[in-house]
Protein backbone atom coordinates (compact mmCIF):
# COMPACT_ATOMS: atom_id res chain seq x y z
CA UNK A 1 0.00 0.00 0.00
CA UNK A 2 1.40 3.51 -0.67
CA UNK A 3 0.91 6.08 1.65
CA UNK A 4 -1.48 9.02 1.30
CA UNK A 5 -0.24 11.77 -0.63
CA UNK A 6 -2.31 15.06 -0.91
CA UNK A 7 -4.58 15.47 -3.53
CA UNK A 8 -3.75 17.50 -7.03
CA UNK A 9 -6.11 20.71 -6.92
CA UNK A 10 -6.57 20.01 -10.43
CA UNK A 11 -8.77 16.84 -9.98
CA UNK A 12 -11.99 17.21 -9.25
CA UNK A 13 -12.76 14.62 -6.14
CA UNK A 14 -13.67 14.65 -3.04
CA UNK A 15 -10.49 15.02 -1.73
CA UNK A 16 -10.06 18.80 -3.80
CA UNK A 17 -13.57 19.54 -2.70
CA UNK A 18 -12.61 19.03 1.32
CA UNK A 19 -11.95 22.51 3.11
CA UNK A 20 -9.34 21.14 5.42
CA UNK A 21 -6.35 18.89 5.08
CA UNK A 22 -6.53 15.33 6.09
CA UNK A 23 -4.77 14.60 9.38
CA UNK A 24 -3.75 11.53 10.73
CA UNK A 25 -6.33 9.46 12.45
CA UNK A 26 -9.08 11.70 11.33
CA UNK A 27 -11.57 11.27 8.14
CA UNK A 28 -14.63 13.16 6.87
CA UNK A 29 -18.28 11.70 5.68
CA UNK A 30 -20.14 13.55 3.25
CA UNK A 31 -24.13 12.57 1.93
CA UNK A 32 -24.41 9.86 -0.54
CA UNK A 33 -26.52 12.33 -3.19
CA UNK A 34 -25.93 9.65 -5.97
CA UNK A 35 -27.69 6.66 -3.11
CA UNK A 36 -30.06 4.52 -5.51
CA UNK A 37 -30.52 1.83 -3.01
CA UNK A 38 -30.34 0.11 0.41
CA UNK A 39 -26.83 -1.43 -0.57
CA UNK A 40 -25.21 1.70 -1.15
CA UNK A 41 -24.12 3.77 1.82
CA UNK A 42 -25.69 6.85 3.19
CA UNK A 43 -22.63 8.27 3.66
CA UNK A 44 -18.89 8.27 1.81
CA UNK A 45 -15.74 9.55 2.79
CA UNK A 46 -12.44 9.01 3.78
CA UNK A 47 -10.10 8.91 6.60
CA UNK A 48 -6.12 8.66 7.38
CA UNK A 49 -4.99 6.06 9.21
CA UNK A 50 -1.19 4.66 10.55
CA UNK A 51 -0.97 7.07 6.93
CA UNK A 52 -2.65 5.16 4.46
CA UNK A 53 -5.91 6.37 3.09
CA UNK A 54 -9.38 4.43 3.43
CA UNK A 55 -12.24 5.00 1.90
CA UNK A 56 -15.25 4.91 4.10
CA UNK A 57 -19.02 4.45 3.74
CA UNK A 58 -21.58 4.80 6.10
CA UNK A 59 -24.95 3.34 6.36
CA UNK A 60 -27.81 4.99 8.82
CA UNK A 61 -29.88 1.88 10.51
CA UNK A 62 -32.36 1.53 13.28
CA UNK A 63 -31.51 -0.85 16.27
CA UNK A 64 -32.86 -1.81 19.55
CA UNK A 65 -31.68 1.60 21.04
CA UNK A 66 -32.54 3.82 17.79
CA UNK A 67 -30.53 5.15 14.88
CA UNK A 68 -26.87 4.40 14.71
CA UNK A 69 -24.31 4.02 11.91
CA UNK A 70 -22.57 1.42 10.53
CA UNK A 71 -19.18 1.65 8.72
CA UNK A 72 -16.99 0.20 5.95
CA UNK A 73 -13.00 0.68 5.67
CA UNK A 74 -11.50 -0.01 2.09
CA UNK A 75 -7.95 1.33 1.84
CA UNK A 76 -8.34 3.44 -0.97
CA UNK A 77 -6.11 1.93 -4.33
CA UNK A 78 -4.70 4.45 -7.05
CA UNK A 79 -7.36 4.19 -10.19
CA UNK A 80 -5.48 5.87 -12.52
CA UNK A 81 -2.47 3.48 -11.80
CA UNK A 82 -3.89 -0.40 -11.25
CA UNK A 83 -1.50 -2.75 -9.76
CA UNK A 84 1.00 -4.86 -11.09
CA UNK A 85 0.27 -8.87 -11.00
CA UNK A 86 3.26 -10.36 -9.14
CA UNK A 87 5.62 -12.14 -11.47
CA UNK A 88 5.59 -15.92 -12.03
CA UNK A 89 8.84 -17.32 -11.14
CA UNK A 90 8.58 -21.37 -11.49
CA UNK A 91 9.73 -20.81 -14.92
CA UNK A 92 12.99 -19.10 -14.49
CA UNK A 93 15.33 -18.12 -11.48
CA UNK A 94 18.53 -19.91 -10.04
CA UNK A 95 18.80 -23.73 -11.26
CA UNK A 96 18.27 -26.30 -8.27
CA UNK A 97 20.70 -29.29 -7.66
CA UNK A 98 18.22 -31.53 -9.46
CA UNK A 99 18.06 -29.68 -12.74
CA UNK A 100 22.08 -29.76 -13.49
CA UNK A 101 23.11 -31.76 -16.21
CA UNK A 102 26.26 -33.52 -14.33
Amino acid sequence: MTPYAPPSLNTHSMEADMAYELREGQGSLFRNDKREGDKQPHARGEALIDGVLYEVAAWTKEGRKGKFQSLSFKPKQDRARPQPEPEDRTSYGTPNEDDLPF
